[in-house]
């Protein structure tokens, strides 16, 4: 998969990714002091989904003025936020087996929960 770890990612959860071969760039090396809403035009415009801890990505995916169609996002919520607890929840997201493209997954100790990224266009009600 195509992976964006902002910048709040912990670096051996973005390398772990690496290692079992996922295409992953980090906001901490490749895009440092972007705006959150620059981070996720960048993960929509690369078609890449968007790991994060910072529950702010959660509502301006949801609230942007067109679905994505690229990109998405998996918000990680789980105390303490250890490397382990991290990879735990990013391996249960993707073992769903669900498309995150166009998605907005929050992950949690308790379960996955998947919505769409965005507002339907005119176009997505036909």
């Amino acid at each position: 998969m195509r992976f964006l770890a902002d910048e709040n990612f912990p670096r051996r959860v973005v390398e772990s990714l690496r290692d079992a071969g996922h295409d992953v760039l980090w906001v901490g090396n490749d895009y440092p002091g972007t705006s959150d809403k620059k981070v996720l035009e960048r993960a929509e415009a690369e078609g890449r989904i968007l790991l994060t801890l910072d529950r702010d990505f959660w509502q301006i995916a949801l609230q942007r003025p067109e679905r994505m169609r690229n990109g998405g996002v998996v918000l990680i919520r789980v105390h303490p936020a250890t490397t382990a607890n991290i990879e735990k929840l990013i391996h249960r997201v993707m073992a769903t087996g669900a498309s995150l493209i166009g998605q907005v997954a929050l992950v949690t100790r308790w379960g996955v929960d998947i919505v769409s990224a965005g507002r339907a266009s005119p176009s997505d009600t036909r």
